[in-house]
């Protein structure tokens, strides 16, 4: 049966119409512990990690979630032999659980990063330090926030 003109632009608006439309995927609003461990496995696989070695310096207590300072350092010699390869830090509670990953090499002259993250909640952060021996090293601190941020509330 052929088409007519009109059956054909009905059938390309309707597909243009469909196009259009954004597709929307849903995810939870916050991390939560399952999600945050499969992210530390992503990075370190099923490799043992120590505690020890990683120094994280952040507020045990903000009043604003949004811009919280934090300092994480790595006891390392950064020598061609001994050096600290990456620093990641995750959280329990913001959206996504990978806060960030920072990259270093012997010329790094010393492992350390300082910046500033949001914080959804109350929640856990947790360093781990990756050396160039392949061993993991990491730290947690229980952070209490008593305004959050990274909040996405829905109407």
């Amino acid at each position: 049966m052929p088409t007519t003109r009109r059956q054909f632009l009905n059938l390309a608006g309707g597909v243009t119409v469909a196009g259009t439309i954004p597709v929307v995927t849903l995810r939870p609003l916050q991390a939560t512990p399952a999600m945050l461990n499969a992210a530390i496995r992503n990075i370190v696989g099923e490799a043992q990690l120590r505690t020890g070695r990683v120094k994280l310096d952040i507020p045990p207590l903000v009043e604003n979630g949004n811009t919280v300072p934090m300092t994480v350092s790595v006891a390392s010699p950064m020598t061609a032999d001994d050096y600290v390869k990456s620093i990641h830090v995750f959280n329990e509670k913001n959206p996504q659980p990978n806060i960030g990953n920072f990259y270093f090499n012997p010329s790094s002259g010393r492992a350390q990063v300082s910046t500033r993250i949001r914080l959804a909640d109350t929640q856990k952060v947790v360093a781990i330090a990756r050396l160039s021996d392949g061993t993991f090293w990491q730290v947690a601190a229980e952070i209490v926030v008593t305004l959050a941020a990274c909040t996405e509330e829905l109407n």
